[in-house]
């Protein structure tokens, strides 16, 4: 499996192109893989005939991995997974160990004691261990448990087979396949009378066209319910006037283009004032590391954006208080296509410390938008409407067409307070009404 991105550890495939015995040439492609939420073709480095391919879709794999045996003289020849002949070169040279089929395991072999905490309510970026036992969960366990909704409870009760009692990737998906027996089980330790417990409630679904989730509409949906669950959601409002910054645009869109060769929308220009105020507080650029706060160096800032599927990606435009309006531009218009063309990378949607949802797009006056976690900040910039305000002039109060709209700023409590949040997309609402109208492109 080779290296998909920046930061990118894993991958999981989603189909394989070619079969056993097929004739692959160099940079052809083999497979289609996903990192979160980008869907990536990975090309042979090699030509040959395929010998051997060692996962299957759905599998998650870590990068650096063997994936596929490849007989790069073009013949086939006998497989073996526990040695290869020098003529067989891999997709990536890492030794992949031989896989031992498990036994369907006993419903009784084993209980726990661990708290019923769901899978992915666990930090995925160390290792864990249950509490009188001796199994360890490592990210990649979890990534697994997650994506198939096991709690922390319930990976505890899967025998192990790993050195030490560790839990292996073959051991999840061998409980999975044999249907999970341990799903219902009750823990052995009493459960706590004061805490809360979901109800089980019968709904009335109805009836309909069944439609099921695509994997991405799936990670969304994860996403969005771990964010709520983990940040408490404030979600504080503003109003601000864009008349200046909305005649400065109409006025220069046109000679933007011809000088620079790039549209120049609304979110160049959005991304740049967000930046300059993230500049003047930095701590809402930050993410929450256990009783740790990381205020991140760069300001990355996230957009929000609407796939042709109708799912939403963020991609990331890198560094924003370092580029000016032209750079911003082509990076927000490459990123923006990308999306568009479904060709977005994992270094496209890696990074992010603070983003910003463009809900006016849609025709939305404001919205309440869900933090994309690790992140403590998510601004909703609502539709630029023209409505009459009283404003103060030399000659005293007047009525006036002006250009509005309503900024939410959605922060985790945990480490935001009312202050920092209010301050802070006031702070923005200010450079938007302070835009100098004057300006050159």
């Amino acid at each position: 499996m080779p290296k998909l991105g920046e930061s990118i550890t894993e991958a999981a495939i989603i189909t394989w192109f070619k079969d056993v015995g097929d004739t692959i040439e160099e940079d052809e492609m083999l497979l289609e893989v996903a990192t979160d939420k980008v869907d990536s073709e990975v090309p042979s480095n090699i030509s040959g005939v395929i010998e051997e391919i060692l996962y299957k879709a759905n599998d998650v794999i870590k990068i650096g991995e063997t994936i596929a045996i490849i007989k790069a003289d073009g013949s086939s020849s006998s497989k073996s997974k526990s040695k290869k002949p020098d003529s067989i070169s891999s997709v990536v040279e890492t030794h992949q160990k031989q896989r031992k089929p498990k036994k369907k395991p006993s419903i009784t072999s084993r209980t726990s004691t661990s708290p019923s905490t769901s899978a992915v309510e666990i930090s995925q970026s160390n290792l864990f261990s249950v509490s009188n036992s001796n199994t360890f969960f490592s990210p990649l366990i979890i990534s697994i448990a997650k994506k198939h909704h096991i709690s922390f409870e319930e990976l505890a009760r899967i025998p192990a087979t790993g050195n030490k009692g560790r839990l292996r990737k073959s051991d999840v998906f061998q409980y999975i396949e044999d249907g999970r027996p341990y799903k219902f089980a009750q823990p052995v330790a009493q459960k706590d009378p004061t805490a809360y417990h979901i109800p089980q409630l019968n709904f009335d679904k109805g009836k309909g066209k069944i439609i099921e989730m695509d994997r991405m509409r799936k990670m969304i949906a994860d996403h969005m319910v771990y964010s709520k669950h983990t940040s408490p959601h404030v979600t504080a409002y503003v109003e601000a006037d864009l008349t200046n910054m909305v005649n400065w645009r109409n006025a220069n869109k046109t000679a933007f283009q011809e000088t620079y060769g790039e549209r120049l929308t609304f979110t160049p220009l959005f991304v740049e004032t967000v930046a300059k105020a993230i500049k003047d507080f930095p701590n809402i650029n930050a993410s929450v590391d256990g009783n740790n706060i990381i205020v991140k160096e760069d300001i990355n800032i996230g957009m929000a954006t609407a796939l042709p599927s109708g799912n939403l990606i963020v991609p990331v435009v890198k560094k924003a208080d370092t580029k000016n309006l032209k750079q911003l531009a082509e990076n927000v218009n490459e990123l923006a296509n990308k999306a568009r063309d479904n060709k977005l990378s994992g270094d496209d949607i890696k990074g992010s410390t603070f983003t910003i949802s463009n809900v006016g797009t849609f025709g939305s006056v404001m919205g309440t938008p869900i933090i994309n976690q690790p992140e403590v900040a998510i601004l909703a910039l609502g539709i630029i409407k023209k409505r009459p305000e009283v404003i103060e002039t030399e000659d005293g109060d007047e009525i006036a067409i002006r250009s509005m709209m309503y900024l939410s700023l959605s922060f985790d409590h945990r480490v935001v307070d009312g202050f920092l949040g209010g301050s802070f997309v006031r702070r923005v609402a200010d450079y938007f009404e302070q835009f100098d109208i004057e300006r050159d492109i």
